[in-house]
This record gives C-alpha cells, structure tokens and sequence, in this order.
C-alpha cells in the first residue's frame, strides 16, 4: 500500500501512536528491570562491604541512567498524541483516563525525580544506606508509574468503574478502587512489569556474556551473569504464571481476542490451544473455510485456560459476529441495534431537555442507561467489524509464548553451568546468550502486538471504537508529525545506543 495515499487519517493516527509506544517500550522494560537488578546489586554491596560490588553496581547504574532519560522523552511524546490525534478519545473518556495519568505524573514521576538525583550524583556523598535506600526508591517508583499506565490502559480493555453520562455525552468515574483494582489492569501490571524485569535480565546476560567472550572483566561478568540469570529465571516463572491469568481474564472479557489468538473461528467445547499452525490466508468469518494449512493442538488447554474447565464451550469468531443461541451468545449485529438505540436516544434526550419535556427526557434517558454499555456498536457498519486482524494477533501470541519459554531454559542453563564453575567454557553457549536481548525485546514487542492489535477495533471496549476517537484532521498534518517523530526516535535511539555502548567498551573500570 502506497503509505503516502492510501491510508486515512485514523490509520496514520494508530501508525503513529504504534510506533511511538513500540519505540519507547524498548526503553521501558530496561528501567523497570534495571532498577532492581542495580538495587541487588547494592544490597549485596552494603551487606558485605566487597566494594568491588560496588564497582559492578555503579556500571550498571550508569547504562541504567542512560536507557532512563531517553525512556522519559519517548514516554512524554505518546502523551502528547493524547491530544494532537485523539481529542475525542480525550474528550469521551478524559474523565476516567486522566485520573491515573495525573498520579502518575505527581507521585511516581516525583518520586523517581527525586531520588534519581541522589541515586546517581550521591555516591561518597550520603552515608551508604541513605544511598541504598535511594536506589530502592528509584526503583519502586519506576514500577508505580507502569502501574498507572497500565491500570489506564487495563481500563481501556474493560471499562469498570465508570458510567455514560447522557448530560455531558462522556463517560465519567464513579468508583477509583474498582478501576485501581480491576482484574485485568492488576493482570496487565503484573504481566508487563515480569517481562520488563526478564528484558532487565538478558540485557545483562547478552553483555556478561560478551565480556566472557573477549576474555576481559570476567569476575565482573560472572557476579553480574550470576544475579541477572537469578532473577530473570524466578522472573520468568512469575510470567508464565502472569500469562496464563491473563488468558483467563481475557477468555471472560474480551473473548474476540481470544478466539484471534488462537484462530478460532468455530467455538467449541473441550476446545484445545494450537500449539503450532499455519493460518490460511484470506479466511473471513462465516465463509465455512477451515482456517488452518497447519495446526498441531493441545487437547482441552484452551478450555481450562479459557474457563478453568476442560469441557467448557470457548466462542469462536462466527459465533461473537453472528450469534449463537445454544449457547446464550449474542452476535454482533443485535449488539449494533442496541448501540444504535442508545444513540437515538441520548440525541431524542437531549432534545428534550432542551424543550423542557421532563417525561419524555426521563424515559430516553432511561432508553440510554439501559443500552449504554453496547454505545459503541452504534458506530460499527457491520458486524464483521468487530473481528480484529487475526493473523497479526494469532502469529505475535505464538512468538511471545515460544520466546518465554526459551528464556526459561536460558536462565537456568547459565545458573546450571556457573554452579559447575564452566560457563566460559562454553563459547556456543555465550555467543547463544548474546541473542538474548534482542529476542527478549522481540517478545515483550510481540506481547503488546497481541494486547492491542487483538482489542480492534476498540479504543475503549465496546464503548469507543478507534475511528471514532480520533481527531478529524487531515491525514496530511498528520504525516507530517509522524515523519518528525519518527526522524526524532531514530535520533535519540542511535545517540543513546552510542552512548551505551561506548560505556559497554569502557567496561566497569570506567565505573571507578
């Protein structure tokens, strides 16, 4: 497709937005992992005086430091688009979103500022448990601020806590604590943080293991190999555990992106997850072709997965789009009538009001509480459109789930050979662990691919769809922010890259 002239402003809006957080999410797995990983490593160095721990924790400190400042300036950005390709998103839900963002600025963003500066320019200046006890502050804050993120982005998946006010035509907060702990955004916290703190992990392995490799600063290696490829195994662990919840609640919430994930156009019971598969291309929801050239299947799994029940009905797509009585499943298309009434009626209210007919105003305002939750498919033109690109969702879930597996096996195959005392024994195996981080980068990238592109066409679920939550600009102006942004990233990630490895070439003394 002609980039230039063939797609429509909301295109270039979601293009836009996609590659600034796939941008600036290769800098935040490294702050929420890098953070604890340095503050181990002074722990260890306050409780056992061993300043060559100290030597270790001031290198990693400072690529710490430099992944930091980048990450915010990239972060800063995708709050601006907020507002430059997303007013009405803004203005529909600004009520509720704005809320966590706003902590997040004064608590979080305080709190790192803070005790970053102590953390970094304290060193022999502060006694060493003022200073550890920076490190560790920087460190937890870093974690509150994806908190908020993700509690604003788990809302935007299953809107809780909330209600549509036909007065103001927005929707608007009524309970903070159910969407502060709302299942799916404690889920999505716990989930992105883990593989943070794996990305963390391999970033440190992948360098350890290529000072092992050039035979330089191997004790150097070797204590920072040992710490990273602990935490990155239990790390790790705690995300199959996550990730497995997390298709759970997604099974309860969003069952379309389920049945996405998996290519499951039929539901059934005793349904099974597609372990591997090759999607036939073209497939569309209804037209009776088998989806799969390819599939080998895990019997029951996605059942229990799904539902914690092997013989459990999961939906398929057909089923979600056209509807399927036998299992008290509504389809998209009385869905589309119900959001259609809401919308009829939110505007006969507003009429009304303004006529001052209070009876009249009573009973559509009732019409709009009644069928509110479905407002959103007022705006669809078919049900089809609720079908998100399978293909995309189904092949990013695969690579994210083979990946984490793998780093399993990684983790606990560098803590078996640095237990037998033979790590640098094995060159293969090292020149294996230098792919680590690009791999880890490839799955957390993959993670969100399945979260987003499997949550279309919603920018809220079933209430805002993501056509109609963009700005109503020309795509023009809006080619040409992208193009500047993109240019700009490129920018900041080749300086902070130069910076990094200079410091990596320098190694530890550098550190002194």
């Amino acid at each position: 497709m002609d980039l230039a002239t063939g797609l429509a402003h909301v295109d270039w809006s979601r293009l836009q937005f996609a590659v600034t957080a796939m941008f600036h999410f290769i800098f935040v797995p490294l702050t929420l992992g890098l953070a604890f990983i340095v503050a181990f490593m002074e722990t260890i160095y306050v409780r056992t005086g061993d300043e060559y721990w100290k030597r270790v924790t001031k290198f990693w400190m400072k690529l710490f430091a430099i992944n930091f400042v980048v990450g915010i300036s990239t972060g800063l950005i995708m709050e601006f688009q907020f507002g430059m390709n997303w007013s009405n998103y803004s203005w529909v839900v600004g009520d509720v979103f704005g809320a966590p963002l706003a902590i997040e600025g004064i608590v979080a963003f305080f709190l790192e500022a803070t005790f970053f500066a102590v953390m970094f320019f304290g060193w022999d200046k502060v006694r060493k448990g003022t200073h550890l006890f920076a490190t560790w502050m920087v460190a937890i804050g870093s974690n509150l601020s994806a908190l908020w993120i993700l509690i604003a982005n788990g809302w935007m998946q299953y809107p809780v806590g909330s209600h549509y006010n036909p007065d103001t035509a927005r929707l608007e907060m009524l309970n903070f604590w159910e969407i502060l702990f709302s299942p799916m955004g404690i889920i999505k916290f716990l989930h992105t943080v883990g593989s943070g703190y794996v990305v963390a992990s391999l970033f440190v392995v992948t360098v350890s293991a290529w000072y092992l490799l050039k035979k330089r600063d191997t004790v150097f290696a070797k204590r920072s190999i040992a710490v990273a490829a602990a935490f990155g195994l239990i790390t790790s662990i705690f995300l199959a555990g996550t990730g497995d919840q997390s298709g759970y609640i997604i099974a309860q919430k969003q069952p379309m992106k389920l049945a996405a994930m998996e290519g499951l156009y039929d539901g059934e019971r005793q349904a099974g997850v597609v372990a591997m598969g090759i999607l036939r291309p073209n497939v569309k929801p209804g037209d009776g072709q088998d989806p799969f050239w390819l599939e080998i299947k895990i019997p029951y799994a996605l059942s229990f997965m799904g539902y914690r029940d092997v013989n459990a009905f999961v939906p398929g797509i057909n089923d979600l789009v056209y509807g399927n009585a036998a299992e008290g499943i509504i389809g998209a298309g009385e869905l589309m009538e119900r959001g259609a009434l809401a919308q009829i009626a939110l505007a006969a209210y507003k009429e009304s009001v303004k006529a001052g007919d209070r009876a009249g105003s009573e009973f559509h305002r009732m019409t709009v509480a009644e069928n509110a939750p479905y407002i959103g498919y007022g705006s669809l033109e078919k049900p089809e459109d609720i079908v998100p690109p399978v293909g995309i969702t189904f092949y990013s879930f695969r690579i994210m789930v083979m990946l984490g597996m793998f780093f399993i096996a990684l983790f606990g195959a560098i803590l078996f050979l640095l237990h037998r005392g033979q790590i640098e024994k094995y060159p293969p195996f090292l020149r294996l662990c230098l792919l680590g981080l690009p791999l880890g980068y490839i799955a957390a990238q993959a993670g969100w691919v399945v979260a987003e592109v499997g949550r279309q066409p919603w920018a809220v679920q079933d209430l805002l769809p993501v056509h109609t939550a963009a700005t109503s600009i020309g795509a023009g102006a809006i080619q040409i922010s992208f193009w500047i942004f993109v240019f700009i990233f490129v920018v900041f990630f080749m300086a902070g890259l130069k910076v990094m490895l200079e410091q990596i070439k320098i190694g530890p003394e550098g550190g002194k």
